[in-house]
């Protein structure tokens, strides 16, 4: 039997304590009284900014480009804030499925959804580009429950059984979810979801360095995914852009904050040009419309990955699928 270099075996040793990490997230945090467990996650979030290394430097990184008027102090603040939304998405994440459904429903507040409602009542599907915003498998679960089944696809997570764990809790809530890599081809399955009707989610800001679509994003060049314009191109679902962000909301124990997702308008192809114009176009808009919300709603932005173009050939920092 061949020995294992001892880099192998650090690997090793670093996926187990990271799977049992989230197994004992998915157990003990649900265990905890709620308010218990959204303080335990403000401390982690703290800490985690304190220090401001790997993907914390990345968000702060991202916060500066976005929010250039900003000093330093101003900066620092903002990233806490940052953190302690992104740890009350895992937080929220690992208490989910225990979630009753009548909280579901009081914990999201919907603005602009209308005419989508109209479109999947009617046996259509819909599109939605969304981003690393608020929390997106809340949306998800709501939506599934008021809306129609939602399909998505999902960054292939390491190890492989962090990644598992994560598509298993997505599929208990009613979600299908097709993984980016690793797979048959997405966009198959995804083609597959607009002709049952679904309502199709799909994050398209994060770590394009090889591929992606050239956009203004937020007064800077960034890397958008063209799979949602692309997808309403070649079946007819109409497009959406949806921001999602954390409120005030005391109907939720324990944090007190709830959802709101606030859609676009239709986003529709323009009269004349290429099909690539179109999906450049279409994916634009998109990037405007989340960019204004990334722009007023800065902390809500969970990216710790890199988006931008002048970021992308310089060293990688840690990601996060959210």
């Amino acid at each position: 039997m061949r020995r294992l270099a001892l880099g192998e075996l650090r690997h090793g040793v670093t996926d187990r304590a990271v799977v049992l990490g989230y197994r004992l997230g998915w157990s003990a945090v649900r265990a905890l009284p709620a308010g218990a467990a959204y303080r335990l996650f403000d401390l982690v979030a703290a800490v985690a900014a304190r220090r401001g290394t790997g993907g914390v430097a990345r968000l702060r990184a991202n916060y500066a480009k976005v929010r250039p008027e900003l000093d330093a102090a101003a900066l620092d603040a903002l990233v806490r804030a940052g953190m302690r939304s992104y740890m009350r998405y895992y937080c929220d994440a690992f208490r989910l499925p225990d979630l009753p459904p009548e909280t579901l429903t009081r914990s999201c507040r919907i603005v602009g959804e209308e005419e989508c409602r109209a479109v999947l009542a009617g046996g259509g599907a819909v599109v939605v580009f969304i981003a690393h915003m608020g929390n997106w498998d809340l949306a998800g679960a709501w939506s599934t429950t008021e809306l129609a089944p939602v399909t998505t696809v999902a960054e292939r997570l390491e190890p492989e059984e962090v990644f598992r764990e994560f598509l298993e809790f997505r599929e208990s809530l009613g979600m299908t979810i097709l993984p980016l890599t690793g797979g048959p081809d997405p966009f198959m399955g995804l083609r597959a979801a607009a002709a049952r009707g679904d309502f199709i989610a799909l994050v398209g800001d994060r770590d394009l360095t090889n591929g992606g679509l050239e956009v203004d994003f937020c007064g800077h060049r960034a890397r958008m995914a063209k799979g949602p314009a692309a997808l309403s191109l070649m079946t007819a679902a109409p497009l959406y852009a949806a921001a999602i962000r954390y409120e005030d909301n005391p109907a939720v124990p324990g944090s007190g904050k709830g959802i709101l997702i606030d859609f676009s308008p239709r986003i529709l192809p323009p009269d004349i040009g290429s099909t690539r114009d179109k999906v450049l176009a279409m994916t634009q808009a998109c990037a405007d419309y989340l960019g204004a919300a990334v722009t007023a709603h800065t902390s809500e932005w969970h990216m710790l990955q890199r988006v931008f173009l002048d970021d992308l050939d310089h060293t990688r920092f840690a990601g996060s699928d959210g």
